[in-house]
């Protein structure tokens, strides 16, 4: 039995001449918690979508649970999806909602609205009509509703977006016991990165439709470790200056004139001295330890060398 959960090979939709994503290749293993990182409008919904089977590929392949073709059909319901907020009846209560869903999706068990009711907290909600619920609650009903099927692979589309940070939190902890506990596989989208950093074990990285990396959170963490971060007037020359006087390579440069350098970390004196008199300008220079948020930003606009 497979523990590829998910594989994507060559994934392509194009809208008329406009190239949503490109070729783009996911790996998404049982167990993982995969953080798909881009901005707004790199091509994460149509990603989502297109695993989901809401929009048909231009070209490439998925695979779930190991199995391509035809029968994606019935392995997609072993999948629970939220893209955008669901559609609820805003004179219902939660309870009622689910039961309308339940009903209309063929779900057996009407203990099965009562149970995910439970899972996101929402069992006290009472008689309070979903037009009264805070952007938290409605988020979480709508995790409630992917979650009516018992799925194994669970895909979320920028469901933190908008939340303030108590509704941030409450739902970073639903899905964190949703995968400890029930073992849930976990797809999630989002361009507020820091709050993935404290969910995700592995990344994919998307620009302008282009998967341009996946990392584990393991590997990335070491490739987020301390430097030594300066912004100068020609980061070129400066970047020649650390290889040819300092004899390393192990930095990066970022937009912006900014080089972070890995090594040389107790010698900012050195690493100053060579620049300066090398004729570059020194404008800035501090001690730091990059984020999920640096690394992507040099992911789409920085020159890494090692």
């Amino acid at each position: 039995m497979t523990d590829t959960i998910l594989a994507t090979k060559g994934l392509t939709k194009r809208y008329g001449s406009h190239l949503a994503v490109d070729r783009a290749e996911l790996t998404v293993e049982k167990g993982q918690i995969y953080g798909l990182v881009g901005r707004n409008g790199a091509g994460k919904t149509t990603i989502i979508r297109m695993i989901t089977g809401q929009t048909v590929p231009t070209a490439g392949e998925v695979t779930l649970f190991g199995t391509a073709g035809r029968d994606l059909l019935k392995l997609r319901a072993r999948t629970g999806v939220m893209v955008e907020t669901p559609s609820f009846y805003p004179y219902l209560t939660a309870r009622q909602n689910l039961e309308y869903y339940r009903l209309q999706r063929g779900i057996p068990g009407k203990g099965t609205v009562d149970q995910v009711l439970e899972e996101t907290d929402l069992a006290d909600t009472g008689k309070k009509t979903f037009k009264n619920f805070s952007l938290g609650m409605k988020q979480r009903l709508g995790l409630a509703l992917a979650l009516m099927n018992r799925p194994d692979f669970l895909l979320l589309d920028e469901p933190i977006n908008g939340l303030d940070p108590e509704g941030i939190v409450e739902f970073r902890n639903l899905l964190l016991k949703l995968n400890q506990q029930r073992q849930t596989t976990i797809l999630i989208s989002s361009h507020i990165l820091p709050e993935l950093a404290n969910l995700a074990t592995c990344y994919g990285f998307i620009d302008n439709g282009v998967m341009l990396e996946q990392i584990s959170a393991k590997a990335l963490e070491e490739k987020c470790r301390a430097c030594i971060e300066v912004q100068v007037d020609d980061p070129n020359a400066a970047a020649l200056l650390l290889e040819q006087q300092l004899g390393t390579r192990d930095y990066e440069v970022l937009p912006g004139g900014t080089l972070r350098l890995y090594s040389f970390l107790d010698q900012p004196q050195t690493v100053a001295r060579v620049l300066v008199e090398g004729g570059v300008a020194l404008c800035s220079m501090e001690s730091r330890g990059a984020n999920l948020e640096d690394y992507f930003l040099s992911m789409i606009g920085g020159v890494r060398h090692a």
